[in-house]
């Protein structure tokens, strides 16, 4: 069902007109002329389908269905005054040291830009960055938050939200598949010299679907395993194997033809992005502050 994006138009015109008790006074109180007011007024009824105010040439009053249309129109015009004036609250007070960890690829690919404008937005707050592809422990290693890319996160007692999704993809050098042949099918890959990542579970267990949606599973050799997904890049440029990585550390490089894909046929497991930190309860400003930002900047 396609989302109403029409749904609050109108509505603080509405709750003005109300609380005003007409139309010349609503238009005095928002700076707008009576016929724009009155113009608005009727797109949103005639959009509702529903009479919600009886005019007459002296005074306004409102219909019985205006009156509970009006009643929870001016609780969300409440409620979105307040949200405006935390959030220019919080962007005068938010303020201190943000120690975060990110996957390398990731942060240098997407994190960046969104780290630079959060430092315009929020001039008075520090960062303390850490790109690195090991599995840190968000409280021993005193992080306030970490960015984890897995295509299956560990439960534990933290707290995650999903900020980013890429699919994986298969690829290889020229220089390899002219000496080794290309696999055209999952299954070749057993013949083949591949690249894993030991952040996985398990890195030697490449998982395909098929276009009928069969599940393949290959358990693949190790030419080279290791947990920083730059050097298996480097080394899968070098021409040493095949490698699977998440699409956001192979960008540049497929768009410059420096690595050929395999497999365009078969689906691969997504790759989700998480934010990951110890509790929601008391929650500092700051970190909410980030979260709620970089959900906002990033691609969905």
């Amino acid at each position: 069902m396609a989302a109403n994006t029409q749904l609050f138009d109108g509505i603080v015109i509405f709750t003005h007109v109300v609380n005003c008790r007409g139309f010349s006074a609503a238009a005095e109180k928002t700076g707008h002329s009576t016929s724009y007011i009155s113009k608005e007024i009727n797109k949103l009824e005639a959009r509702l389908g529903v009479r919600l105010l009886n005019r007459t040439t002296r005074s306004i009053s409102l219909t019985p269905e205006g009156e509970v249309y009006f009643q929870q129109c001016q609780q969300m015009v409440i409620d979105a005054e307040i949200a405006l004036g935390e959030l220019n609250q919080n962007q005068e007070t938010i303020k201190g040291v943000l120690k975060i960890s990110c996957p390398v690829s990731f942060g240098l690919n997407y994190l960046q830009p969104v780290l630079s404008n959060f430092l315009k937005q929020y001039p008075l707050m520090t960062l303390d960055i850490d790109f690195n592809d090991r599995q840190v422990d968000v409280v021993q290693d005193g992080f306030d938050l970490v960015i984890r890319a897995t295509q299956n996160l560990e439960e534990s007692s933290l707290i995650c939200r999903r900020i980013f999704q890429s699919k994986g993809i298969t690829v290889a050098s020229r220089e390899y598949l002219k000496k080794h042949g290309r696999p055209t099918k999952p299954q070749q890959l057993k013949a083949h010299h591949c690249l894993c990542y030991s952040n996985l579970r398990q890195p030697h267990k490449w998982v395909y679907h098929s276009a009928d949606n069969k599940m393949i599973t290959v358990d693949v050799k190790s030419k080279l395993l290791c947990n920083s997904a730059q050097l298996e890049l480097k080394m899968a440029l070098d021409g040493h194997g095949i490698v699977r990585l998440p699409a956001f550390a192979l960008e540049d490089t497929i768009k410059n033809n420096q690595l050929e894909v395999l497999f365009e046929n078969y689906q691969e497991p997504a790759i989700d992005v998480f934010v990951v930190y110890p509790s929601r309860k008391f929650l500092s400003p700051k970190i909410r502050c980030f979260i709620d930002f970089i959900v906002s900047e990033l691609p969905t």
